[in-house]
């Protein structure tokens, strides 16, 4: 993007769409975080931002954006499509059933080879993804050594009581060890589940298992929901807005891919209507394109890379553990044609765009620097979360001159290619 001089402006009114990640919560926590961080950008970067809600009706979720930058005023409408009673549901899991969940994930990323190549990309993810699983394993046998000791004092205690009276428990120590055993077993297990707002075990096991149930294909209550969040975008499409732009963060941004695929497809998109614009942020696509039955999601990202009728650009940053940074998603999972356009991968340089002393606070901190992306930056750089969604230039204005990340990743790297018909 061109800093030197003011451009002209190309958007009066923006429609934007976010697609959340896998996230259980109520879409009024988007509203306040972009509320909260973009008074704070506003003031780093001196530009007014106003929010005011959106009236609520056919379940949307939004807030109206006025925006003073750069001498331009603009209007956007921010809109969350919601899928957060889907990811409830996944996650309306037992005990039992999420250590099979670990079992039966664990197998099909290893069986596959899947992981394997995961690890060739990046490691932070791969890490990430395997974070689940060893601490619900470290949960399990916490919990199995608590019962057992237990369950042996308890014993020891018995006997020696019984002891007195010199008799001897004999086959009586199981019964009493045995129930004891599992009653402590099973309370350390459900205080760990309790506790998981702050070890996140179960919450990104479910996420990992959600995408693997599958073996990458989508279950058919997402599509439905997709379907429907492509029927709301097209009807954007067909406003009097400037540009209609689509925001996926984290696995909401695969999600995006197969919905702006399938409306280019059937012609959804007119040539006279607003500009379109992707923006995926934080992006985990190989953990599901490179999974045997994701070839709907592969032709997708094929389909949509060489598209003149849409502006995709991804942003990641190396910083985000969670995220496969810098990697072309198109790239690495082995589909991208000869015709290739998008996506322009460029970084979030945290390190850069956030001072040494955010930096150190936030550094350790994964999960909020995976939603860094939607935060204000101390020195942002041509990545403004807020500008994008509420300033007066289009994402492809915007990003026009811009040249991809030298550290991008684009060398194929999935064991699976193959592409829905």
């Amino acid at each position: 993007m061109k800093t030197d001089q003011p451009e002209k402006q190309d958007v009066k009114r923006r429609q934007v769409f976010y697609i959340p990640g896998y996230d259980p919560f109520h879409p009024r926590r988007y509203r306040e975080l972009y509320r909260k961080e973009g008074l704070v950008q506003a003031d780093v970067s001196g530009y007014d931002l106003t929010l005011r809600p959106m009236a609520k009706h056919d379940g949307a979720y939004g807030w109206h954006v006025d925006a003073q930058i750069g001498g331009s005023s603009v209007k956007a409408d921010m809109q969350v499509l919601v899928w957060s009673d889907i990811v409830r549901g996944s996650m309306s899991q037992s005990i039992a059933a999420t250590y099979l969940q670990l079992m039966r994930t664990a197998w099909t990323y290893i069986s596959t080879g899947t992981l394997r190549r995961l690890m060739w990309l990046r490691k932070g993810p791969v890490i990430a993804a395997l974070y689940p699983v060893g601490m619900l394993i470290g949960q399990l046998v916490l919990a199995l050594l608590a019962g057992t000791m237990l369950g042996n004092l308890a014993v020891q205690g018995v006997g020696w009581l019984v002891g007195l009276w010199g008799w001897s428990l004999g086959p009586v120590a199981a019964f009493l060890f045995w129930p004891l055993f599992m009653v402590v077993a099973v309370l350390v297990l459900q205080w760990f589940k309790g506790m998981d707002g702050k070890f996140y075990a179960y919450y990104l096991m479910h996420d990992f298992a959600y995408s693997a149930q599958l073996n990458g294909a989508n279950p058919p209550a997402l599509d439905d929901r997709m379907a429907e969040f492509g029927e709301v975008i097209a009807r954007a499409l067909q406003s009097d807005v400037d540009e209609v732009l689509v925001v996926g963060h984290s696995s909401g941004a695969h999600l995006a891919v197969s919905i702006l695929a399938d409306l280019i497809r059937v012609g959804c998109v007119p040539a006279s209507g607003p500009v379109l614009g992707f923006l995926s942020l934080g992006q985990v696509v190989p953990m599901v394109s490179f999974l045997p039955k994701a070839d709907k999601l592969r032709a997708d990202l094929a389909y949509l890379s060489a598209r003149d009728d849409v502006t995709w650009i991804d942003v990641t940053a190396p910083g985000d553990g969670c995220a496969f940074a810098l990697c072309d998603p198109v790239a690495v999972s082995g589909v991208a044609p000869v015709n290739q356009r998008w996506p322009l991968v460029i970084s979030a340089a945290f390190t850069q765009t956030l001072t040494p002393e955010t930096w150190k606070l936030l550094r350790w901190r994964f999960f909020r620097l995976h939603f860094q992306y939607l935060c204000a930056f101390d020195r942002p750089g041509d990545y403004d979360y807020f500008q994008i969604t509420a300033g007066p230039h289009s994402l492809g204005k915007r990003y026009a001159d811009r040249l991809p990340s030298k550290s991008r990743i684009d060398v194929p790297a999935s064991k699976y290619t193959s592409m829905a018909a």
